[in-house]
């Protein structure tokens, strides 16, 4: 059976809420001095998913508009923003290529979380040169390129197990997905916004064992709705077999925060 991507990403949006590390704190302090933000900005997430940027950049601005394409996703944004008593987000329905019919205003910031590599890049810039502000930015945020840093070697086991249960290739709704060759740097040269810098920060983030088996669930290509019935079996022999690599049931693994800030000249 296949799923378009939306099947898949409603069902990670419990998963995702919870077990995802967000990105480092020194993001939105170098953001928050770069672009003098004092609480009266407008700000763009678009991909928002549950809002992993869009909740701590709430505390920054005055208003953030968080669009995803996931009704699932926004109902969990919604419900970290209340727990957390922020009422300055306004979750959307939308994705790229609603933007221009969606009557948003203009922002100091559009910020991307993982979520540019699945657009069409260049229309997507030349739609936001219209939004943003003279003086803002798009700033694209990330784990980093593939291949980045050296991974956890326990990362390998999850790839064992998950290749058995689901093939080799990282599936994506019907297809399998495929990073761009292209690097974001190289599309934002061409744009209007052909001003980039990147900064980048690593941290280690601890898990066990129970948050490492529910990450994977956080993901699209191995999304409850992408195994199906298969969920149950893939838990047993995930746990079985990270248990055997790593009997402590601790888990570390350096995560990095990407930052790409792309301005006009």
């Amino acid at each position: 059976m296949t799923y378009t991507p939306d099947e898949l990403f409603a069902s990670t949006a419990p998963y995702y809420a919870r077990y995802r590390p967000g990105y480092d704190q020194a993001l939105y302090e170098l953001l928050a001095a770069r672009f003098a933000l004092d609480g009266t900005q407008r700000v763009l997430d678009l991909g928002a998913g549950t809002g992993v940027l869009a909740l701590p950049l709430a505390e920054l601005v005055g208003h953030v508009t968080a669009v995803d394409p996931e009704p699932g996703m926004l109902d969990e944004g919604r419900k970290l923003a209340a727990e957390r008593g922020i009422t300055n987000v306004d979750w959307r329905q939308g994705d790229s290529t609603t933007l221009p019919g969606m009557g948003l205003e203009p922002v100091l910031l559009t910020v991307m979380g993982a979520a540019f590599h699945w657009m069409d890049r260049d229309q997507t810039l030349r739609d936001l040169d219209r939004l943003v502000e003279p003086d803002g930015a798009v700033v694209l945020a990330s784990g980093g390129a593939p291949g980045g840093i050296e991974p956890a070697p326990w990362l390998q086991v999850i790839a064992e197990v998950r290749t058995r249960y689901l093939g080799p290739e990282r599936r994506a709704g019907s297809g399998t997905y495929t990073h761009p060759k292209e690097r974001h740097q190289d599309v934002l040269a061409r744009s209007p916004f052909s001003n980039v810098d990147a900064a980048r920060w690593d941290r280690t983030v601890t898990r066990t064992l129970d948050d490492v088996i529910d990450l994977q669930f956080s993901y699209s290509y191995s999304s409850p709705a992408q195994l199906g019935s298969q969920k149950d079996a893939f838990e047993h022999d995930l746990r079985q077999a990270l248990t055997d690599f790593n009997t402590d049931g601790v888990f570390d693994e350096t995560v990095r925060t990407e930052a790409i800030i792309a301005t006009r000249p």
